[in-house]
């Protein structure tokens, strides 16, 4: 699918707000309510928009302790170890990077008792795995939020 304008306009705004009404779209666009859905129909069909979903604050739900982890594993334990941790609850996202066999994995806790746990039973019993460095977010500045095309 080829994108227009309005198309990418379509997808800052809900991008930046999720629950931003079709009505409202199209008054910044000069569309229809009709029009916008049709279009945003589309690119959910074309799979541009893959979901809609809640950004959610995990400090004010008690995951207190946000670390970030490089994982590099034995290429031939790769795939078994990163979908053993994307199944684990504490573990919010897991990407494969470039580099020898690494997984950066982004991971929420209650606090820093369950995070030695995380690390001692999930993370250190997985075989396969030759080095893990980790690092602990003291400051956010910024999230990823709205997309600019």
């Amino acid at each position: 699918m080829k994108l227009d304008e309005k198309d990418k306009k379509i997808l800052e705004l809900l991008s930046v707000n999720g629950r931003m009404s079709y009505v409202d779209i199209g008054k910044e666009l000069g569309l229809s309510r009709v029009a916008v859905r049709e279009r945003v129909n589309q690119l959910i069909d074309a799979g541009i928009i893959e979901g809609f979903s809640a950004v959610i604050n995990s400090e004010k739900v008690g995951m207190q302790v946000s670390a970030f982890f490089e994982v590099d594993c034995h290429p031939s334990s790769l795939v078994e170890v990163a979908e053993t941790l994307a199944d684990n609850p504490y573990v919010a996202s897991c990407y494969q990077m470039t580099g020898p066999s690494t997984l950066h994995m982004h991971v929420l806790v209650e606090d820093f008792k369950k995070l030695e746990s995380f690390i001692n039973e999930d993370l250190y019993s997985l075989s396969g795995i030759t080095r893990v460095e980790s690092h602990i977010l003291l400051r956010r500045f910024k999230s990823r939020k709205g997309l600019k095309l």
